[in-house]
């Protein structure tokens, strides 16, 4: 199992990252595929057509925990984003624990090609 840990700054306030992270609406906007987002403990999520799925352990402006499930993965793993206001901007600080080892690779290109620079491309070229 390895662990990813990647930082974002988003040209956009912490409560639109937040708001981008959490709303189903806005993560199918940045995805381009349907999703199922419950933003509190215990509510579950979904992320392109079920190949990311699994339940938010927190959720708080400053902080989400999320335990996800792929298909291809025994066990769960546990992904936290922790926001932080500067200025106008927002950092956003990932952590990625337990990747299994044959997934790292692509899961680690995926966090940038996939979600966040997608979210941060939204967030930065529109009025969302």
């Amino acid at each position: 199992m390895k662990n990813l840990t990647k930082k974002y700054i988003i040209d956009a306030p912490l409560e639109k990252v937040y708001e981008a992270l959490t709303d189903p609406d806005l993560i199918e906007q940045w995805s381009g595929a349907p999703a199922i987002m419950e933003p509190k403990p215990g509510g579950v999520f979904s992320l392109w057509n079920s190949e990311v799925y699994g339940k938010n352990r927190q959720v708080r402006k400053n902080k989400i925990i999320q335990e996800w499930i792929a298909e291809d993965w025994e066990d769960p793993t546990k992904v936290t984003f922790v926001l932080k206001r500067i200025g106008y901007s927002t950092v956003l600080e990932l952590k990625h624990e337990n990747i299994p080892e044959n997934s790292y690779e692509l899961v680690e290109d995926n966090w940038d090609n996939y979600y966040l620079n997608p979210l941060r491309k939204l967030l930065e070229c529109s009025s969302v």
